[in-house]
């Protein structure tokens, strides 16, 4: 199996750049998190819908939310290659923290992936 680069690029060698198993899935929850939805043209409702929050007030109920909006995006579009654990987002001043701890379907070892958000 070929785990592609993320993002998409040619390699030194000419071809298209290859990268870890473990690069490979934390490329394949950022694509989730970070694609806009309707930015797909032929997948209009791919992606987490966390853009829609951006100018939301970083509070409790903001990570609330980011936490389920991230999970169910998750499952829905890579229940094939990981399972969820958990995912945990925590808004603190002006930064939001998501944490997703997943198992790559082929592995046994639980991962987490952290990504932050500046207000």
């Amino acid at each position: 199996m070929t785990n592609f680069g993320f993002p998409y690029r040619i390699g030194p060698d000419g071809r298209t750049a290859s990268a870890t198993r473990e690069a490979h899935v934390r490329g394949l929850i950022e694509q989730v998190l970070f694609t806009r939805q309707g930015e797909r043209a032929m997948r209009p409702d791919f992606g987490a819908g966390v853009h829609e929050l951006v100018f939301a007030e970083n509070a409790p109920e903001l990570a609330a939310a980011v936490q389920h909006m991230v999970q169910s995006a998750l499952q829905r579009w890579l229940s094939d290659a990981i399972e969820v654990k958990e995912v945990a987002a925590r808004a603190n001043a002006e930064r939001l923290e998501v944490a997703v701890r997943y198992r790559a379907l082929d592995e046994a070892q639980p991962r987490v992936v952290t990504v932050t958000r500046q207000a």
